[in-house]
């Protein structure tokens, strides 16, 4: 329930008004989360929007998935590669995930519209996890 607001952000930023041109950008930040160290693999979002870091073997061997938030990376330029990261994970209850969107809808015949949304998630995300990135390094051109 509480991804709601996350999920509509994201959907909105992929929108488009009849009659109109919309533009949207959403930036997507991690704040109080704790400080990792993962390896994985890059790949696009299914929704199109944003990419994901797969293959993420924790200390128990388990396999989890982390959706990136926004960075200053170029992630278009490593799907497929296996990285490693440093940067802050939400996830199992520790953590904040905040979310900006700003939409601009161009009319025809009226005034431009600007809109500006904010939505944040604290604590659980229902198994959701967000990997806020502070530096990426390649260290291998395929994954598994």
């Amino acid at each position: 329930m509480k991804l709601i607001g996350i999920a509509s952000a994201l959907a909105l930023a992929g929108s488009v008004a009849l009659g109109a041109q919309t533009e949207s950008k959403s930036k997507v930040m991690v704040k109080e989360g704790h400080d990792v160290t993962v390896t994985g693999c890059i790949e696009p979002n299914a929704s199109g929007n944003g990419y994901m870091l797969t293959h993420v073997a924790d200390k128990k061997g388990e396999v989890h998935n982390y959706m990136l938030a926004t960075s200053e990376e170029d992630f278009s330029k490593h799907v497929g590669h296996r990285v490693t990261i440093d940067g802050k994970a939400a996830d199992k209850g520790d953590g904040k995930v905040k979310v900006e969107t700003k939409t601009k809808t161009k009319v025809e015949n009226g005034d431009d519209k600007e809109t500006h949304s904010k939505s944040e998630v604290r604590g659980d995300m229902d198994g959701m996890r967000f990997l806020g990135v502070k530096s990426m390094k390649m260290i291998a051109a395929t994954c598994p």
